[in-house]
C-alpha cells in the first residue's frame, strides 16, 4: 500500500473528514516526527526510521501514561492511551511473552559462560527482538533467565 508516512497520511485524511480530532491530531505528530526527521538527516526517513519514530512515540506515550497515573491525572492518561493505541496500529505485531522468553532462552545459552551478565544478554536477545518486543519486558525476562542460571 505505499510507505509508512503514505499509510498514515491517507488515515489522517479519513480522520479529518471523520472529525476525530484524537486520532487527527495523533497522526499529525507522527507526519511531524517524519518531517523533523528528514531535517535531521537531509533525505527522506527509510522505512526503518520512519518504524523507529512511531516506536519513539509510542514510547513517549506509555512513560507519559505512567507519570500521570502516579500524578493521579487520570483523564490524562486515558487520552495518552488513546493516542498510543492508534499509534501502535502502524507497528509490527508484537510478540508474545513466551515467544520472548524463548528468544532470551537462545541467545542467553549462545553466549560464553563467562560472558553471562545483562549487558551482553540483552544486547543478543534485542538483535532478535527489535521492534517486536518491548524493552522493559525483554530487560526483565533476561534478568530472570540470568537469576534462574546462576541457581542452577
Amino acid at each position: 500500500m505505499g510507505t509508512l508516512k503514505d499509510r498514515i497520511a491517507s488515515d489522517l485524511r479519513e480522520a479529518m473528514k471523520a472529525r476525530d480530532r484524537v486520532r487527527a491530531d495523533t497522526l499529525r505528530s507522527a507526519l511531524s516526527g517524519f518531517t523533523y526527521k528528514r531535517g535531521e538527516t537531509g533525505r527522506e526517513p527509510t522505512d526503518d526510521e520512519e518504524l523507529d519514530v512511531v516506536r519513539r512515540l509510542v514510547k513517549q506515550r506509555g512513560d507519559s501514561i505512567d507519570e500521570f497515573q502516579k500524578a493521579g491525572r487520570t483523564e490524562l492518561a486515558e487520552k495518552e492511551r488513546a493516542e498510543r493505541d492508534i499509534l501502535g496500529h502502524y507497528l509490527p505485531q508484537q510478540k508474545s511473552e513466551a515467544e520472548i522468553r524463548a528468544v532470551v532462552a537462545a541467545a542467553v545459552a549462545g553466549l560464553p559462560a563467562g560472558g553471562r551478565n545483562q549487558g551482553t544478554a540483552m544486547k543478543a536477545a534485542m538483535a532478535q527482538l527489535r521492534g517486536l518486543a518491548d524493552g522493559k519486558l525483554v530487560a526483565r525476562i533476561v534478568q530472570e533467565a540470568l537469576t534462574a542460571g546462576e541457581s542452577k
